[in-house]
């Protein structure tokens, strides 16, 4: 007689390992996009999850041929002996299916130590208020009407020099009762290269208040970039060159007679000069992106900045 072999248990082909790893890349995506994509994801992923596990942990029928039964007394006792059998209880699990669920879970806990700390990296920045903070950068009677005012500052002062950033300001007069300020940024909206302002500096007007620097134009006629030659109007329109868009800008507010920058947005095109200008505002894009139109659709998803 040959001795009876105790086969492991291999599953078959099945769909649930597609499935999960789509409700994964849903459940990273939807973090970054949305966090009701995120949940969906996850439920995606911890569904099919379930039904592979299932899969891997359940048993196999073993087909049983029916044999013929013998005549006479001896068919009697074997037919009693299987009823005996029968009733007897079976392993929960036998020592090969064990072994393989053992393996299976060691394997996803190794996995799970060697992954999540690389996932937190990634992640993680998403949600660490990334960007531009507010920045007092001093009074507003540094800000003369209708004249551009290139201020300097650091956005983290904990960080030194390379966190400097530089922002055009020029006061617009009252508007509604309220100061009115054009917050310009001088990364080209091309490839992010400084800007410059097309006109002379008043250096002999030069203010250091803390970290931040003030110095007053004496007349600009727009910005230019001197990498690739964007040129930009006052209002950070672009009028020649390779830029997509309008200049970028900064949210401002006014407290306690200081002003204020906040987060940087992006523009695809002013209408209007000063206080009476109408910006079309979208959310902030890196450079060479368009905002706006049927390129815009190139840049379905922006990540953190």
């Amino acid at each position: 007689m040959q001795p009876q072999e105790d086969h492991p248990h291999v599953p078959g082909p099945s769909l649930w390992p597609v499935g999960f790893a789509v409700g994964v890349v849903v459940f990273m995506v939807g973090l970054i996009i949305s966090w009701a994509i995120a949940g969906a994801g996850a439920i995606v992923a911890l569904a099919f999850a379930f039904l592979w596990v299932r899969d891997l942990t359940a048993g196999t029928e073993l087909a049983h041929t029916p044999e013929v039964a013998a005549e006479g007394p001896t068919a009697a006792a074997d037919e009693d002996d299987a009823a005996l059998e029968d009733e007897s209880p079976d392993d929960a699990y036998s020592r090969s299916k064990f072994l393989e669920v053992s393996t299976l879970g060691l394997g996803a806990v190794i996995g799970g130590i060697v992954t999540v700390p690389a996932l937190g990296f990634m992640i993680a920045p998403s949600f660490l208020k990334q960007g531009t903070k507010d920045h007092d950068i001093g009074p507003l009677s540094d800000y003369p009407e209708g004249k551009y005012v290139v201020a300097t500052y650091m956005s983290d002062v904990t960080q030194g020099e390379v966190s400097r950033r530089t922002a055009y300001v020029r006061y617009n007069g009252p508007l509604d009762g309220q100061p009115s300020f054009t917050v310009i940024s001088n990364h080209c909206a091309h490839l992010g290269c400084p800007v410059q302002p097309n006109g002379p500096l008043e250096e002999s007007q030069k203010k250091q208040i803390g970290d931040v620097t003030l110095i007053p134009t004496i007349s600009i006629a727009g910005f230019g970039c001197p990498c690739h030659g964007g040129q930009y109007d006052t209002e950070g329109n672009r009028t020649s060159g390779p830029p997509v868009r309008a200049l970028d800008r900064y949210s401002f507010s006014i407290r306690n007679g200081h002003l204020h920058l906040g987060h940087a947005f992006s523009v695809s095109h002013v209408d209007g000069v000063g206080s009476s200008a109408k910006i079309h505002k979208w959310t902030q894009a890196f450079p060479g992106e368009p905002v706006s139109g049927l390129e815009s659709w190139l840049y379905p998803i922006q990540p953190p900045h």
